[in-house]
């Protein structure tokens, strides 16, 4: 069973948002920001961008620090950790399939030279 404690099921969870990966893609070309610059090309509320925030902190894909009333928003790569595991796992078992076919595949042209 699935929690919501776990770790890549936060991380999907987040990312299933387009305002949310739109806010990492806008961090990783900025590195660190201020919550207000990060804002600015939505047009959603301030509370809103800070529940979109909330959610990419819990999911351990942002960090935020304090310089005095300023908020600094950075992504946080290690964050990424369980969900490149999970699709690294799947591309494995992927290619394994793909492998398969593939020995299928050249076995049924050979059999068909030699008829």
């Amino acid at each position: 069973m699935v929690t919501r404690r776990d770790p890549t099921t936060r991380a999907f969870a987040a990312l299933a948002d387009r305002t949310r990966r739109r806010i990492l893609m806008g961090l990783a070309r900025q590195g660190e920001a201020p919550v207000n610059s990060l804002a600015r090309p939505f047009r959603i509320s301030r509370p809103a961008i800070s529940r979109h925030l909330r959610t990419l902190e819990r999911a351990g894909l942002i960090g935020r620090r304090r310089r005095g009333r300023l908020h600094l928003i950075r992504v946080r790569a290690a964050g990424l950790a369980p969900v490149r595991r999970w699709m690294e796992q799947c591309a494995a078992g992927w290619q394994f399939s793909f492998d398969a076919l593939d020995s299928a595949l050249e076995k049924e042209r050979l059999a068909g030279r030699a008829e």
